[in-house]
């Protein structure tokens, strides 16, 4: 798939359309051979890859006319970046939008969706998905109460995973070929072997693996991560932890399945956990190593693919000059740069040999 080219009409045009890149730094210091590569889903005009459903939603819930212009109030309940994604698309075309939002998740997304025009309810962290207090049970009592309101619930919606496969997938897919036959020296196997991503409502690694399963290389072997505390991997034993129920990391893991999660084989075929522990050191590396300002999500999907590719299986790909192995980093630093995890990585950290140097150099003009 090109990129736009030219003047676009609006920010909608911008959504997509994300770059891979090669993660060379992180994949020498853990000794890969294969091609490590980074699906960049934070360069989407929204910040992250939940731009593209949100975008679908609104488009085919207007063609089928449950939006209607100047009549419809779109409500969602969301992490932050389903309604950052539905913000912009809203601010736009002009639809009042009510996100309703967990406590837990980062005051930078409330302001983001509140710039964007957006009403923001604050829901407990705790309040379990069924219950009327969750952030979806409370956009359920909305949805009840306000005239020619809709619920467009991407944990239900059939556009959300198929937005990803109709662009997320042939993104990467088409990335890879066209480098398999350009003149870069590095080999390539000239296909997607494996891919590595979170869930959150599952979209994208349900539509993602179709689209390269169904059309492009049905061995590709997908492997879905999921935060320690969450309940989405499977088979279910995996979810059975003495772990703590909460972390730290937003947008994926939920307490209960989405209907749109296909999480079992052949679209996902291994699971992993990965606790903050991992996670967020592994968010850092890729801001301090690779220079791609990820969130914890992000950190995520790393922590999981190297994980994975130490098993016995995934050293078969690691281990094979290459071979192309794709992470998905699902969104950026902007929305946690308040977030402790972040700014005590960044900012307290050992003096650095360049540090000393500049206080040595400061002290003998005082």
């Amino acid at each position: 798939m090109p990129l736009p080219q030219g003047i676009l009409n609006s920010a909608l045009d911008a959504i997509g359309q994300t770059p891979l890149i090669r993660l060379d730094r992180i994949a020498r210091a853990e000794g890969l051979k294969c091609n490590l590569l980074a699906k960049t889903e934070f360069l989407s005009v929204g910040g992250s890859v939940k731009d593209r459903i949100a975008k679908r939603m609104v488009e085919e819930a207007e063609r089928t006319g449950r939006l209607v212009p100047g009549q419809t109030t779109v409500i969602e309940a969301t992490s932050g970046n389903t309604g950052i994604g539905l913000g912009l698309a809203c601010a736009l075309k002009g639809y009042p939008l009510i996100i309703t939002l967990p406590e837990k998740m980062s005051l930078e997304k409330e302001a983001t969706l509140r710039a964007l025009g957006a009403e923001i309810v604050r829901t407990p962290t705790t309040a379990a998905f069924d219950s009327p207090e969750s952030h979806i049970g409370v956009a359920k009592r909305l949805q009840q109460k306000i005239p020619n309101s809709v619920i467009l619930n991407q944990y239900t919606n059939a556009d959300n995973p198929l937005a990803h496969e109709l662009t997320t997938g042939p993104e990467i897919i088409d990335a890879i070929v066209a480098d398999a036959h350009s003149f870069n020296t590095k080999k390539s196997s000239g296909k997607v072997d494996a891919i590595i991503m979170g869930a959150g409502t599952g979209g994208t690694i349900t539509g993602v693996s179709r689209a390269i399963k169904k059309a492009h290389n049905p061995e590709c072997v997908v492997v879905g991560i999921d935060p320690k505390g969450s309940i989405l991997a499977f088979p279910d034993s995996l979810n059975d932890s003495a772990d703590d129920a909460t972390y730290q990391v937003e947008g994926i893991g939920y307490d209960f399945v989405p209907e749109v999660l296909d999480r079992m084989a052949p679209t996902v075929d291994v699971w992993f956990k990965i606790g903050d522990d991992e996670a967020l050191p592994a968010a850092m590396r890729l801001i301090k190593e690779e220079a791609l300002l990820v969130g914890g999500s992000s950190g995520t999907a790393l922590a999981g693919a190297l994980k994975w590719l130490k098993t016995e299986k995934g050293k078969a790909f690691a281990d094979v000059e290459g071979s192309n192995v794709v992470v998905l980093l699902p969104d950026g630093i902007r929305n946690y740069m308040s977030k402790p995890w972040f700014i005590g990585a960044a900012t307290q950290q050992k003096e650095t040999p360049l540090a000393a140097t500049i206080k040595r150099a400061l002290a003998g003009d005082s």
